[in-house]
């Protein structure tokens, strides 16, 4: 009971969060495709988005206070016997798998700063729109047995969209980014930092381009889980064969 309570206010939560989301984007958009705005009519606005962004991030708070809750509910039954709690064990686990839970640990943090503008040849160019290039990153972290990735603290996972976004810059999770891009990896400290700074490896190749690069192993990075809710509309578990 105590379960389902916790799964209820989570439900409205969410339900609270799109609400608000979507009525902060609608009053945005619509305000903008009016043209210029008079001074008041623009710091009016300005308040009135300050005050959405403030009732978005207490729908926030809430959220991971229920998910909190939920925990708890879920731990106080494991406490009650070995198979119970065996069972919440292998959900952490796959928890941390599919990215929704919070971590910390050792690993690497690599750093791109975009190359300076070069104003004699009017060349310029930005990290944050070479896709090719962060998605051989990812790669290579993976390889080297990566548990946890994020860019710009948007965790990474299977289901992580990476779309152009203006001119200069990326969506990731939904949510716009520009350089520097910073990306996080737990994992073998050593082993990811080998794999990136490989001979003529993708660290060689950042530098290539004239990117500014750095590379550092830290004792313990943090990467916030991911905040998106997927639900499978086609695919279902599949039975079982008898033997």
């Amino acid at each position: 009971m105590r379960k389902s309570n916790g799964q209820l206010a989570i439900t409205i939560v969410s339900l609270f969060l799109g609400i608000i989301l979507a009525i902060q984007f609608k009053t945005v958009s619509k305000n903008l495709g009016e043209g210029v705005l008079p001074t008041q009519r623009a710091q009016q606005l300005a308040l009135e988005l300050k005050k959405t962004q403030e009732a978005r991030d207490s729908a926030i708070k809430a959220l991971d206070e229920a998910e909190g809750k939920i925990k708890q509910y879920e731990k106080g039954e494991a406490d009650n016997n070995i198979y119970a709690e065996n069972l919440y064990k292998d959900l952490e686990k796959y928890r941390m798998l599919a990215g929704y839970v919070d971590l910390e640990g050792p690993g690497v943090i690599l750093e791109i700063q975009d190359p300076p503008a070069d104003v004699q040849f009017g060349i310029e160019y930005s990290i944050a729109d070479d896709l090719d290039l962060i998605l051989q990153i990812i790669s290579v972290l993976n390889a080297a047995e990566a548990e946890a990735i994020s860019i710009n603290d948007q965790r990474y996972t299977a289901f992580t969209e990476i779309e152009r976004a203006g001119k200069y810059g990326i969506e990731i999770n939904g949510v716009s980014i520009d350089a520097p891009i910073v990306i996080k990896a737990i994992g073998n400290p050593s082993t990811l930092e080998s794999a990136l700074a490989l001979k003529r490896g993708i660290v060689w190749t950042l530098e290539q381009y004239d990117y500014i690069v750095h590379l550092t192993q830290e004792k313990n990075i943090k990467i916030p889980k991911y905040r998106k809710l997927i639900e499978f509309t086609y695919a279902v578990p599949t039975e079982e064969e008898a033997n």
